[in-house]
């Protein structure tokens, strides 16, 4: 996914954030990071391990950039190369649930470019700062916080609803919203066009019959990650589904991507999980409640290990179904990444990327209602028939 996001410079707080350990949700990787003279300017990259939501302005006295990211371990910050335009980078906790990276300059300089750029390795903050006028940069440094720059409340969590007999129950999770607007092309954001989407295809599961449907979110708001685990889990869901949009900086790509956790994100994801949920909140009908974190990962791995079969007739299940109506698929159609949202040990959790919005005939089709219906029946369609596999399997099982 690739974030254009609006550059807001404010004064904000003038104290300098002293580094801090962080239970943190993505990594910062030195090796993959620079920030360097450029020009007459400064360019900068800092890779992450997960895209994240971030927002960049300016401060003064000294100048400053400032980058606030939710949430980042920056271990290494301090060993990154610089150029002589940067008098000092130091990162640390800035609020519960965000961390701050600031970069002290020698002289004022302005954001000309501010992106991100996701692939298979994380994600990219990328940065261009071009000299200022002493007089503008004082001026943007200057302007007032803008409107919903707090971070907003975790989303609350309903009282789950009453299961209707041997329905599946289903977590549609849109994702990003409110102040991560996700990928964008020209007016389209990748958390409206998800929203639209869910919405609509929550609607034909519940028309179906077969299933009962939870949304993560219902309008364009900010939910953490955390936050939408917590909510498959309240409503104890059988299937939870992610839904993005993809998108490149460079190159080409088209058509629909199932990821599923991977294996090489278990471990850091259960160590993740027991630092930062409620011990009540990890596994359905277990209280981890003083256990200590070994057991608490133990018990979390031994039921990842017996979800992580059903988690792949899921993905195959639901390529099956969208080749089946005849849909794009990318030529690479199952994937494996470590999205936060995929972490629940014991819910089978998919991330489905409908497709590519830097690609124009993929943009065309998820702003296409048709396209999205016929999106939408084969994803029921992948899901029934996995569910019905997976009760003949359980079946068996227990036999």
């Amino acid at each position: 996914m690739r974030f254009f996001l609006a550059i807001w410079a404010v004064c904000l707080w003038a104290a300098a954030v002293s580094a801090q350990d962080l239970s943190a949700l993505a990594r910062f990787d030195p090796s993959r990071s620079f920030v360097s003279d450029e020009g007459r300017g400064i360019a900068a990259e800092f890779a992450l391990s997960q895209p994240v939501p971030w927002r960049v302005r300016v401060l003064d006295n000294p100048p400053r950039l400032i980058l606030d990211v939710r949430e980042v371990d920056w271990t290494g910050i301090g060993t990154l190369r610089r150029g002589d335009r940067v008098a000092d980078l130091r990162a640390g906790v800035f609020r519960s649930g965000w961390s701050r990276l600031v970069v002290e300059m020698n002289a004022p300089y302005l954001v000309g470019e501010a992106a991100m750029d996701t692939g298979d390795r994380g994600a990219v903050i990328r940065l261009r700062l071009d000299p200022a006028e002493a007089g503008d940069f004082a001026a943007k440094a200057a302007l007032p916080e803008p409107p919903g720059w707090a971070l907003p409340e975790p989303s609350r969590i309903a009282t789950p609803p009453a299961r209707s007999g041997n329905r599946l129950m289903v977590v549609l999770d849109p994702g990003h919203g409110g102040l991560d607007p996700g990928a964008e092309n020209g007016p389209h954001r990748e958390a409206h066009l998800m929203l639209t989407f869910a919405r609509e295809f929550k609607e034909l599961l519940q028309r179906d019959g077969r299933f009962d449907v939870v949304m993560t979110r219902e309008e364009d708001v900010f939910v953490p990650l955390e936050t939408r685990i917590s909510i498959a889990r309240a409503v104890q869901a059988d299937v939870f589904l992610s839904l993005h949009a993809d998108a490149l900086a460079e190159g080409q790509a088209v058509g629909a991507t199932i990821y599923s956790l991977a294996d090489e994100a278990s471990d850091a994801a259960s160590a993740a999980l027991a630092e930062r949920h409620d011990r009540d909140d990890l596994l359905a009908g277990v209280d981890l409640t003083g256990q200590d974190d070994l057991v608490a990962r133990v018990l979390l791995d031994m039921a990842r290990t017996e979800t992580r079969p059903r988690i792949d007739r899921l993905a195959m299940s639901l390529e099956g179904a969208i080749k089946a109506e005849g849909l794009k698929m990318h030529r690479r159609p199952r994937q494996e990444a470590g999205f936060s949202v995929l972490k629940s040990p014991d819910i089978p959790s998919v991330l489905v990327e409908l497709g590519f919005m830097s690609s124009d005939r993929d943009l065309e089709r998820l702003i296409d209602p048709e396209w999205r219906a016929r999106m939408a029946a084969a994803l029921r369609d992948g899901i029934a028939r996995w569910a019905a596999e997976d009760a003949a399997l359980a079946g068996l099982v227990r036999r």
